[in-house]
């Protein structure tokens, strides 16, 4: 795996950006940095103004989280997405303490000490996630920031709207924290006409209006392309990078 920072691109890396012999490794999988820069310039060329993430998750789609991630900061990205803890503690590691690194699964319990050592910032799915970083906070003596996941119809992860109404009708469900993000996920994003995408736009629309004021989030890699009322302020595309 070729990292141009560390030197030709002819270098073979292990996934964390480290050297490693032909023989060792059995095959090289060559990646070209270039593109995938390429391809994130493109994407914030559609975006104008909004701000676009990196998804980098599952060692960056199996390509190596590290210098896929060092590529993407290179061309001014600040804000980045793992699934896993595991994940952010490594990519943090690799990127020093600047980048924002979100935890899309959220944290598993009593892993939030941790999370707040690495300056990572948990997405929040359940309301037993939103409590236990909240604790956290209040043991920190600060607010921690978080994004919050609503789930507007992919079904995979965010809160569902009755969980979302019923923390919205709670005065001290954000106690000990600064959100700082609102997102959901398009399930068919990659088929512009299909109706899922208006109404889970919709969905998120009303959801999002129920929780502290903080920007949004709906786009990802084929919801960039549905148009700017998509865009919000943050668009998190992974596969099309």
């Amino acid at each position: 795996m070729s990292n141009a920072a560390k030197g030709s691109l002819s270098e073979p890396l292990d996934t964390a950006g480290e050297p490693v012999s032909e023989a060792a490794a059995g095959a090289i999988l060559t990646i070209d940095l270039g593109a995938i820069r390429e391809n994130y310039r493109r994407l914030k060329a559609q975006l104008g103004s909004v701000r676009c993430a990196g998804v980098v998750k599952a060692d960056g789609y199996g390509l190596g989280a590290a210098p896929v991630a060092r590529a993407l900061a290179e061309e001014g990205c600040r804000i980045f997405f793992v699934a896993l803890l595991a994940e952010g503690l490594t990519l943090r590691k690799a990127l020093g303490p600047q980048p924002v690194v979100h935890v899309l699964n959220g944290l598993p319990p009593g892993s939030e000490a941790e999370a707040v050592a690495a300056d990572l910032v948990p997405v929040i799915n359940s309301a037993g996630q939103l409590k236990a970083w909240g604790e956290a906070g209040r043991q920190a003596g600060r607010k921690l920031p978080a994004a919050i996941q609503v789930d507007s119809g992919m079904s995979r992860l965010g809160m569902a709207p009755a969980e979302v109404e019923a923390i919205a009708a709670d005065p001290h469900a954000f106690d000990g924290i600064a959100v700082t993000l609102v997102m959901s996920h398009l399930a068919c994003a990659d088929e512009p006409e299909h109706p899922a995408n208006e109404r889970q736009w919709l969905v998120f629309e009303r959801l999002r209006k129920m929780l502290p004021a903080a920007p949004a989030s709906l786009a990802n890699s084929s919801g960039i392309f549905l148009g700017p009322e998509y865009h919000y302020d943050l668009a998190a595309p992974g596969g099309a990078l």
